[in-house]
């Protein structure tokens, strides 16, 4: 019997130990869950998608530039091509210059007529001898002298002309005055007296933070919203082009907070014909765009 039992706890010892454990079952490891990719926030301004001309005024005399006399558009106002703007202060003196070598031009005709037909007389004297070729001689050089004067009367009207075209400023495309730099009585600075902007399509300039920029793609689909109410609903667009340079901001939020020394990448956006109708008239307008994720 103790034999029996020492082989029976032998056995249990044995089996025991040559027993593999149970692998408990792996409980399924949990990944989190994907972040969704926020929309890009940026802020803008509208602006023409054709021509942006910036109009000077002519120089008159010792690099100066004459007074705005008299404007006729104010900023916003829709213009034609051909349609005069403004009128500079020079335009009555040029219209007095003008009339006065018009007049003299008008007398030296007269004299080349006359003279013309004393050339005409002398050479029939002279080929009867009743006149010498030196009286001759000197009724031509008298012809030609008040011919040459008479070239330059024509020559001296041709720029009066042109003094009195540029004494108006007129538009050179159709569009809208985006912006009036000189009042009436000022002389144009550096920024000329006006800028006058294609407006038959328009588009949004949208600045980018550049830490954002990386987020942003061509054919982009973007929302735009008027930052302070300037009109109502979403406008649509999509990014034309992405400027591939850093630089400064200028388009400033209302936000006192901003950082206006903030690096941004300027970024166009084209608006579908819909949205750009309903902003013809708001070149200048703060929107905040909205770049939708891919």
């Amino acid at each position: 019997m103790i034999t029996g039992g020492i082989c029976l706890v032998v056995a249990i010892g044995i089996w025991s130990l040559t027993r593999r454990p149970e692998t408990p079952p792996e409980s399924p490891v949990l990944l989190p869950a994907a972040r969704p990719v926020e929309a890009v926030a940026a802020l803008g301004q509208l602006e023409p998608a054709g021509d942006v001309r910036r109009l000077a005024a002519p120089a008159s005399g010792f690099g100066g530039t004459p007074r705005v006399a008299k404007l006729s558009v104010r900023e916003g106002d829709a213009v034609k091509r051909g349609q005069v703007l403004a009128e500079f202060d020079n335009r009555p003196k040029t219209f007095a210059d003008l009339a006065a070598v018009q007049a003299r031009l008008e007398t030296l005709e007269v004299q080349l007529r006359m003279q013309r037909r004393e050339v005409t007389r002398y050479q029939k004297a002279a080929m009867v001898g009743a006149s010498s070729l030196v009286d001759l001689e000197e009724k031509q050089e008298e012809l030609v002298k008040i011919d040459g004067q008479r070239r330059e009367a024509l020559a001296e009207i041709s720029g009066l002309e042109a003094d009195l075209a540029d004494s108006q400023l007129k538009s050179p495309l159709d569009g809208v005055v985006l912006r009036v730099h000189t009042r009436v009585g000022e002389r144009p600075g550096s920024d000329g007296v006006m800028e006058v902007g294609a407006n038959q399509t328009m588009e949004a300039l949208i600045e980018v933070y550049e830490s954002d920029v990386n987020r942003v793609n061509i054919g982009q689909v973007v929302r735009l919203t008027s930052e302070n109410g300037g009109f109502d609903g979403t406008l649509m667009g999509r990014v034309e082009r992405i400027s591939p340079q850093v630089r400064q901001r200028n388009v400033l939020s209302t936000d006192p907070t901003g950082d206006a020394d903030a690096r941004v990448v300027e970024v166009r956006v084209s608006l579908d014909q819909n949205s750009a109708s309903r902003v013809r008239s708001l070149a200048g307008m703060k929107v905040i765009a909205r770049f939708q994720p891919s």
